[in-house]
């Protein structure tokens, strides 16, 4: 179940999600920057190799692009979190409008490679932050403020001031490093054709970038060579659809743009060290060790793209 607000494109946009169910790995693609809590339940995100696990009461930061994302209710009850979705042109106006009216002067010194890296933070929230979300999980339950833009741009302009005034962090340093919308629109132009069969040449002009220009500020985005991180992306997404679907390996290959299948495979095994088959056998057998989990997941993963 999602609760979704009737808000313009322009307006930050609150939502309040329950999933009832587990429904195993899902794919997740941001179109704007988003900070979540966990209001029950666990939340695991995935990168690559690693897992981070998110548990009620965490703050969490996401950045445009595709997230690979696991929310498991706890026990009988659901899980449920809170969102906020927002635009450099949001961030940009609530900061100018505390600045002017009340003077607010911010600054954030931290930096660390978890912000430089990765494109999700997290952390415990402190006291005011889950007084703040505890009390927006309550405005969510009126239906007059799921469709008032002033209630929700008020509530906004508190959740940054929460997070400005407050000592310098991973997550606050994300949520500022978001003022900047032209970065912002190169990132999501890269994203919009991870699984498009576009030259280097072309998205450099997508982008208004001479070709020497666009690599460079493609490694200062994404700390590598575009061949070399679209072939990372496409590559993990095809380990999601190998363990949630019973795609062949040369479907998945293809919805991966990988259209030969000996060349998928060999890409996959030099970036894994075991082919695709062997990984998808490998993660059943997993599941297959423990019988409850077996029965409980036989059905639940799934693929949601």
């Amino acid at each position: 179940m999602k609760n979704s607000p009737n808000s313009s494109a322009q307006q930050p946009m609150i939502v309040k999600y329950v999933e009832t169910l587990h429904t195993g790995i899902q794919s997740q693609t941001l179109s704007r920057n988003a900070i979540g809590y966990i209001l029950r339940g666990t939340m695991h995100i995935y990168e690559g190799d690693k897992r981070q696990t998110l548990t009620r009461g965490d703050v969490f930061y996401l950045s445009i692009g595709r997230h690979y994302i696991e929310n498991c209710p706890e026990n009988s009850q659901p899980f449920e979190q809170v969102m906020f979705y927002y635009t450099p042109e949001d961030l940009q106006r609530i900061l100018m409008h505390l600045n002017i009216t009340y003077g607010l002067n911010i600054s954030n010194e931290h930096s660390c490679e978890m912000c430089r890296n990765q494109t999700h933070v997290s952390m415990p929230a402190w006291s005011s932050l889950r007084n703040f979300f505890v009390n927006t999980n309550n405005y969510l339950r009126d239906e007059e403020f799921r469709h008032d833009e002033t209630a929700e741009n008020i509530k906004m302009t508190e959740l940054i001031y929460l997070m400005t005034t407050h000592e310098d962090c991973c997550i606050k340093s994300k949520l500022l490093s978001n003022v900047d919308s032209a970065k912002e629109n190169f990132e999501q132009t890269i994203h919009n054709h991870i699984f498009k069969d576009v030259s280097i040449e072309e998205l450099s002009r997508l982008t208004n970038r001479s070709l020497t220009s666009f690599k460079k500020e493609f490694r200062r985005h994404f700390q590598m060579p575009p061949h070399k991180w679209f072939i990372r992306q496409r590559l993990m997404h095809s380990r999601l659809l190998l363990i949630s679907t019973s795609k062949s390996i040369s479907e998945i290959g293809n919805e991966c743009t990988f259209p030969n299948t000996s060349h998928f495979i060999k890409l996959f095994k030099k970036e894994y060290q075991v082919t695709p088959a062997t990984y998808r056998h490998r993660h059943l057998a997993s599941r297959n060790t423990d019988p409850e989990t077996q029965a409980a997941e036989t059905c639940e993963m799934k693929e949601a793209l």
